[in-house]
């Protein structure tokens, strides 16, 4: 009897542990497992701006940073009643299940949702119902979407930072300086794991954002929070996951070890810095000394070249990520831009002191127009950055960004999707030392290379600047007719010395000296010469030279049949050649031919089999091609590149030295 009654114990204990973990995410050593108890890599994306919009986001920075700042001010020019029904319609429109089935469909399985402490808690202790009903409509959008939602404390009473990130007003007592602050996190966190604790799409509780305070070296009062925390919700919720970040804008984990708790998770932030092991290093020591899994909680605000290699770091590290952010007023580098107008642009400039107040009514419907433009349909959706997060993480092909149709203009803003060295060339690609600026121009598209509003009288809008010697800018073009065509370039040479090397399907280039035409937005046409090409895909890279000039199109005018035996032979059959220079340092070219229409594909391994870059991923028609390889970040070795196209593979060695 007593055993039957223990194994009916046991039984039940069994199955209420099966209970509480089955269909959550959930921690097993150094990794995060799904619901199906399989590692998953989670790839999110940050809601801020929802709850704490911040000055930058909407382009007040010059005067109003932080949420309270940034109400106080839309307050004052319209008055509370107004403000109340804009920033309804500002939170109504900001996310909506649209945004949430986009983000699934791009490949992201996760959101980040910045809150505001003051959403869900009055200053009195007593509960608001508006922030619990916001994040039950999201989460409902994220679970019929298969996305998991993290729940970030962004803004936690009283701040805890002194910056506008955690809505921080320096007249009250911030977070560290208040027990009752302190209290009343703990409170808000319990309410929240009560809510959600039987809601297997909660992804998990990121408990603090970027604490950043002049906390003693142990960070002692952080580790004791974050533990307080931490055992309030256990108190009522074991299924979730914790994450847990350090101090100093969650970079600082020194004291905060050992981990505390089994379902826990180290959330790190990363900006503006390098993309390489070294980066990190300190990181996996703590995953490795803790066992607990890490978690890049916040990151971007960078090129699209950064994203590729920060991504590329997190994913072969075994790193899940959060990126920063969904929407902001005017961005280059975030997945949606909202529109500016032309009320919206008159209020910002009074508040800049620029122009006279305007009327109430015309600020009004500045802002109005301001909440209407977050709507996802009326935002400009910035493909490249989505490109780069994605597709360029593990492919290194180009892909056309534009028809680019010959006959005609091919505008030179338009150069192929595709990693810095591959797509284009430009020397500053990056901010890695949180002072460089990537795009000197600060429009149109988020690569390396520098873009700024055109004033020539035919433009797409915007044209390339800031060229500098050995950068360079490729695209795929779709010839309509075979035929002899006339290329020209439209340029603004503000100096004289500068030359333009253009190159079709890899072949040799034709070098072209620029005449000087007297200013950076003064444009001529500038012939560059003939080309024959057969009607189909082509390539035409532009090598740039000495600078001081700025592109705007590429003029294609068909000028009569191909000269007579000016069609290339066909080759006889498949070959790869060896790649010159060899040893090479930093980019070398490496020949092969094609006799046949097929899918080429040409790969560059080390000697560990891994692959490191797929230089040729596409169709290809008969012909000689060659293609340089840049070797960028790799380290001095051998490496093997390999060409496979139908039956045919050929495997030849190569030498970096740096």
């Amino acid at each position: 009897m007593k055993t039957s009654v223990l194994k009916t114990i046991i039984l039940v204990l069994m199955l209420g542990s099966l209970c509480y973990s089955q269909g959550f995410l959930k921690v097993s050593g150094k990794n995060i497992l799904d619901k199906d108890g399989k590692e998953i890599i989670l790839r999110g994306m940050g809601i801020g701006g929802w709850m704490l919009p911040e000055g930058y986001m909407l382009q007040m920075s010059a005067f109003a940073n932080a949420p309270w700042e940034i109400k106080k001010k839309i307050v004052e020019i319209v008055g509370q009643q107004k403000a109340d029904s804009f920033w309804t319609a500002y939170r109504k429109n900001f996310v909506q299940r649209k945004d949430i089935e986009r983000l699934a469909q791009l490949g992201f399985n996760s959101v980040r949702l910045a809150m505001h402490w003051e959403f869900y808690l009055n200053g009195d202790g007593s509960w608001r119902v508006d922030g619990f009903e916001l994040t039950d409509s999201l989460l409902r959008q994220c679970a019929d979407n298969n996305i998991y939602l993290i729940l970030d404390l962004h803004a936690a009473p009283g701040g805890q930072s002194a910056n506008n990130i955690s809505d921080y007003n320096p007249a009250f007592l911030s977070l560290w300086e208040s027990n009752e602050n302190k209290l009343a996190t703990v409170k808000l966190w319990k309410k929240l794991a009560e809510r959600y604790k039987d809601e297997p799409w909660i992804g998990g509780y990121d408990i603090l954002n970027e604490p950043a305070w002049d906390l003693p070296p142990t960070n002692k009062p952080l580790r004791d929070l974050s533990v307080m925390i931490t055992d309030s919700i256990r108190s009522v919720d074991k299924n979730h996951i914790v994450f847990v970040e350090g101090n100093w804008y969650a970079t600082d984990f020194n004291g905060m070890t050992p981990a505390w708790d089994d379902n826990m998770v180290w959330s790190f932030h990363k900006y503006w810095n390098s993309n390489d092991i070294g980066a990190i290093n300190y990181l996996l020591t703590l995953r490795n000394t803790t066992n607990r899994p890490l978690w890049l909680g916040e990151s971007g605000e960078n090129s699209n070249t950064w994203f590729t290699d920060c991504i590329s770091l997190m994913e072969s590290n075994k790193i899940g990520w959060a990126w920063w952010t969904l929407k902001k007023f005017g961005t280059i580098n975030g997945p949606f831009n909202v529109p500016p107008n032309a009320e919206y642009d008159y209020l910002i400039r009074y508040w800049k002191g620029q122009v006279s107040k305007p009327t109430v009514e015309y600020a009004m419907k500045g802002l109005m127009g301001m909440a209407e433009g977050l709507k996802l349909e009326k935002c400009v959706y910035n493909s490249g950055v989505i490109d780069a997060m994605f597709r360029q993480v593990n492919d290194a092909t180009t892909k056309p960004y534009a028809p680019n149709v010959i006959p005609g203009k091919i505008f030179l803003v338009n150069y192929d999707y595709g990693k810095n060295g591959i797509a284009y060339k430009d020397i500053i690609s990056a901010n890695t030392d949180n002072k460089s600026t990537w795009n000197n121009g600060w429009a149109y598209r988020n690569d390396g290379v520098d873009i700024e509003q055109c004033s020539d009288a035919v433009t797409n809008g915007f044209n390339v600047g800031w060229i500098e010697t050995g950068e360079f800018l490729l695209y795929t073009v779709d010839v309509q007719q075979d035929g002899k065509y006339a290329i020209s370039l439209r340029v603004a040479a503000n100096d004289a010395g500068g030359y333009v090397g253009m190159s079709w399907d890899g072949k040799d280039q034709l070098v072209v000296p620029l005449t000087k035409t007297g200013g950076w937005q003064t444009w001529q046409t500038q012939k560059l010469g003939d080309v024959d090409l057969a009607a189909g895909k082509h390539t035409v890279r532009l090598n740039l030279y000495f600078g001081g000039f700025n592109l705007n199109y590429l003029d294609c005018v068909y000028a009569g049949p191909m000269s007579a035996g000016s069609t290339d032979a066909i080759p006889a059959e498949f070959s790869l050649g060896q790649n010159f220079p060899n040893p090479f340092n930093p980019e070398t070219t490496i020949k092969y031919a094609v006799p046949v229409s097929g899918f080429v594909s040409l790969t560059v391994r080390d000697v560990l089999g891994k692959e490191v870059s797929t230089p040729v991923h596409e169709v290809k028609s008969p012909g000689d091609y060659s293609v340089r390889f840049a070797a960028g970040t790799l380290p001095s070795g051998i490496y093997f590149y390999t060409l496979r196209a139908g039956n045919f593979v050929s495997t030849k060695k190569l030498m970096l030295l740096k």
